[in-house]
């Protein structure tokens, strides 16, 4: 299946969704869940009326995230390629794993704060959280598992009937409700309790060091104007002179345009728990974050769309040791550790 054809098919599967959401909503006797934000925060994109969050549904959207069986060989599931410990990003692997040992074309990008988001994956491409978990189900290299015969096959597991019809009043199995409740899971995945958050809350006793201080300032200079506070992305495409890799053949957000200003653009990751969630870049080419430091600092390619934000940076070897104290400061251990979102017991 092509990009193209890719993109055609889930942009009807959203249009369905649409008309399938209608009337749909959660079943009699369900417990409803209002996430707690900091109030600094800003309104999330995503709209709850249109799904609201009940732990029935959260329950069965974890269930499914880590169950094997929404691949086609039973191998992979979303939490194989989305570890806790790696900010729910691949840990230590360039690219994305998928069913028969076969390799994806891009790095696992992390899952946090994603109701901000208004389009995702590395080139966004897909520009609904709603839709989002099916490019990975149907993708040849990931799961490859198609729609209709998923909805099947758990359709004759037991728990799930008892899962779905906790959730929606019934136990009837149908995608959208699958995707719902897996967004619903991931809805929850809110990161901001690191040690900057502590900071900027003014906790009794938290304070930035010395280096740590040094590290945001040069951040501020030379990073923030992509990486914007307090999420760490202004969640645009950029290309941030990267230079392009002929064994990938990737030229980011160019391949769903044709637009060839959108050449070597690739989404802003958020740099919340990036000292875990190595390797980094949309190929995994850097396992260092001091590869990326020298990147910017000389390793950049010149073109036309390289963002001017970042052209021609240079970091010094003392501002890129106090940026990466600061970006310590990043790390979520919390989120990294909370039992909510560990993985949990798949029944055969």
């Amino acid at each position: 299946m092509n990009l193209k054809t890719t993109f055609v098919i889930m942009a009807f599967c959203l249009f369905l969704l649409g008309i399938s959401f209608r009337g749909r909503g959660p079943g009699p006797g369900v417990t409803y869940v209002t996430l707690s934000l900091p109030d600094s925060l800003p309104k999330p994109a995503y709209d709850f009326s249109k799904n609201p969050l009940t732990k029935e549904g959260i329950a069965l959207g974890r269930y499914l995230f880590y169950d094997p069986k929404l691949s086609r060989d039973s191998s992979v599931s979303c939490g194989f390629c989305h570890q806790q410990v790696a900010a729910f990003g691949h840990f230590d692997h360039a690219l994305a794993h998928g069913v028969y040992g076969r390799l994806g074309k891009r790095s696992v990008p992390t899952l946090f704060n994603l109701i901000w988001q208004k389009d995702f994956m590395w080139d966004g491409g897909v520009n609904h959280l709603d839709v989002q978990p099916m490019s990975p189900i149907i993708a040849e290299n990931e799961m490859d598992m198609p729609l209709n015969e998923l909805v099947e096959r758990l359709k004759c597991n037991e728990k799930y009937q008892q899962l779905f019809k906790a959730a929606y009043g019934t136990e009837e199995v149908t995608s959208q409700r699958m995707f719902k409740a897996l967004v619903q899971f991931m809805a929850t995945m809110i990161s901001f309790d690191s040690r900057y958050d502590s900071v900027k809350r003014g906790a009794p006793g938290v304070a930035f060091t010395a280096e740590e201080a040094g590290g945001y300032t040069t951040f501020r200079q030379k990073c923030a104007g992509c990486h914007k506070e307090p999420f760490f992305t202004d969640f645009s495409a950029r290309n941030n002179g990267l230079p392009y890799s002929p064994n990938m053949n990737d030229m980011g957000r160019m391949r769903i345009t044709n637009n060839t200003g959108d050449y070597m653009k690739f989404k802003v990751p958020s740099l919340r728990n990036v000292l875990v969630s190595a390797p980094y870049m949309h190929d995994g080419r850097f396992f260092d974050i001091f590869q990326v430091f020298a990147m910017y600092d000389h390793g950049q390619e010149k073109g036309n769309t390289v963002d001017p934000l970042v052209r021609d940076m240079k970091l010094s070897p003392k501002e890129q040791r106090q940026l990466y104290m600061f970006l310590n400061t990043l790390t979520d251990k919390h989120f990294l550790k909370n039992e909510a979102y560990s993985e949990v017991m798949i029944e055969d």
